[in-house]
């Protein structure tokens, strides 16, 4: 098995719209699909993320610090799987009940690098 990151975003908060039965609904089916991935032995990690933080960069040697912003595309959650190839992570992506409830959601499904091939350096794991 490969590990690979399913990265969720939204546009802004895609769940604005729901009414409270229906964000129940969704955070319901959300820990359906949690549980089935465990009890299948995909799931390495998973957990939905605030919509607050700071973004930081280096521009011409000084820091940078900006407030995430919440209205933009934002990154909301992820999940660590295990998967067979690129193909099955991506089978996995589609059984996300994000899509279900917010029609902006994206999933980005990427490989983990678990070593550096010149040094041999391996990366920590589970």
């Amino acid at each position: 098995m490969n590990e690979y990151m399913l990265l969720i975003r939204n546009q802004g908060d895609g769940k604005a719209g729901l009414s409270k039965e229906q964000h129940l609904e969704f955070v319901k089916k959300c820990e359906v699909y949690v549980g089935i991935l465990q009890k299948v032995g995909r799931l390495v990690a998973a957990q939905p993320l605030l919509r607050e933080g700071k973004t930081i960069s280096k521009v011409n040697g000084e820091w940078q610090e900006s407030a995430v912003n919440p209205v933009k595309e934002i990154q909301v959650g992820y999940y660590h799987i295990l998967a067979d190839n690129i193909e099955d992570a991506v089978t996995i992506a589609k059984g996300n009940p994000e899509f279900e409830y917010v029609k902006t959601a994206t999933i980005e499904v990427r490989p983990l690098k678990m070593k550096e091939e010149k040094t041999g350096f391996i990366y920590p794991g589970k």
